[in-house]
């Protein structure tokens, strides 16, 4: 992933992709999120799938969706939005609740204080699906994406 970002200036091999997670932050939280067991490039390109099946990334309404029906959402072909579709479905829902309720709904909300990324990778890690692997890649997504600069950041994080 990181390779592709310096090679080729793209995190999914599509600009278009790129502009799509740039413009919804939700998108790259659930790229991250869905960046499991699958190429970084399919996983980031996920949320876009999601969208266009269901019509938006608001946490509150994915919160809110019956699991089976989101299950449903995640499975059908000739794409997946994830290759283990029931449970990054459970995931996306528990997901979007934390952000619900910690986060006033708003994924943004997140990183958009200036936390560093010490502090940054300890909200991720404390999200459903995340461990420390996909935490200490936040900083990058964010950065490479334009929702955060980390450059003036030392090696310590904070």
């Amino acid at each position: 992933m990181l390779d592709r970002f310096h090679n080729e200036g793209t995190l999914t091999g599509d600009t278009e992709e790129d502009q799509f997670l740039r413009t919804h932050p939700e998108a790259a939280l659930l790229g991250l999120l869905y960046d499991q067991r699958v190429r970084a490039e399919y996983a980031f390109t996920g949320p876009r799938r999601l969208f266009d099946r269901v019509g938006f990334l608001d946490m509150k309404r994915l919160a809110e969706f019956e699991p089976e029906a989101l299950r449903e959402v995640f499975s059908p072909p000739p794409l997946a939005v994830h290759r283990f579709s029931n449970k990054m479905a459970d995931y996306t829902r528990q997901v979007a609740q934390a952000i619900v309720d910690t986060y006033d709904g708003n994924v943004a909300n997140l990183w958009n204080d200036g936390a560093g990324s010490d502090t940054l990778k300890k909200r991720v890690t404390a999200l459903p699906g995340f461990g420390p692997g996909k935490a200490a890649k936040i900083k990058f997504v964010l950065h490479y994406l334009g929702y955060r600069d980390f450059s003036r950041e030392d090696s310590a994080g904070e």
